[in-house]
């Protein structure tokens, strides 16, 4: 799985992308802001037009990891939002099951970091669900700190979130 391309979407990938993102709900319902219901109710058309929006540009981007053949193995998006629009915030990343634990998340973060730096954005941010220590541990190894700031999860009130940061 090291030896898979991390690259940017294409509006091709929508249903290699479809596939992973009903993964992604099923295997983590809480760290993504939609339920497995509402993604398998979206039409293919629906996949195809949010991956062409990512699919070019300085402010919204989503990269997978591509073993070549198959589905696809990983995502992490990249954007910009109002309130601060000189960072980038990292979203919906997910790796397969069978892909966690190697070197291939830095591979992801690193590729929305290329991107973030190119668009003269320094600096990342991204959010987890308090208490999903192995996530925050894998994001401290690449360089993030808690910041201290926590907010209710945007689907689950009862849950925080935490906020993390890397300047890059």
């Amino acid at each position: 799985m090291e030896s898979s391309t991390v690259r940017r979407i294409t509006p091709q990938d929508a249903g290699r992308m479809r596939a992973l993102r009903l993964e992604m709900l099923a295997d983590s319902p809480l760290a993504f802001l939609e339920t497995l219901a509402q993604a398998a109710a979206r039409p293919h058309d629906g996949y195809r037009d949010r991956l062409a929006r990512s699919a070019t540009g300085p402010e919204l981007a989503q990269f997978v990891i591509d073993p070549g053949s198959g589905p696809l193995t990983g995502h992490a998006g990249g954007t910009i939002i109002a309130e601060e629009p000189q960072v980038t915030v990292v979203f919906s990343v997910y790796l397969t099951p069978a892909c966690r634990g190697g070197k291939l998340l830095a591979r992801l973060v690193e590729t929305i970091a290329d991107w973030s730096t190119a668009a003269g954005r320094h600096e990342l941010m991204l959010e987890v669900v308090t208490g999903n220590d192995r996530a925050v541990r894998a994001y401290e190894k690449l360089g993030f700190e808690d910041t201290g700031v926590r907010q209710p999860h945007p689907t689950v009130p009862v849950l925080t979130q935490l906020q993390m940061r890397r300047r890059i």
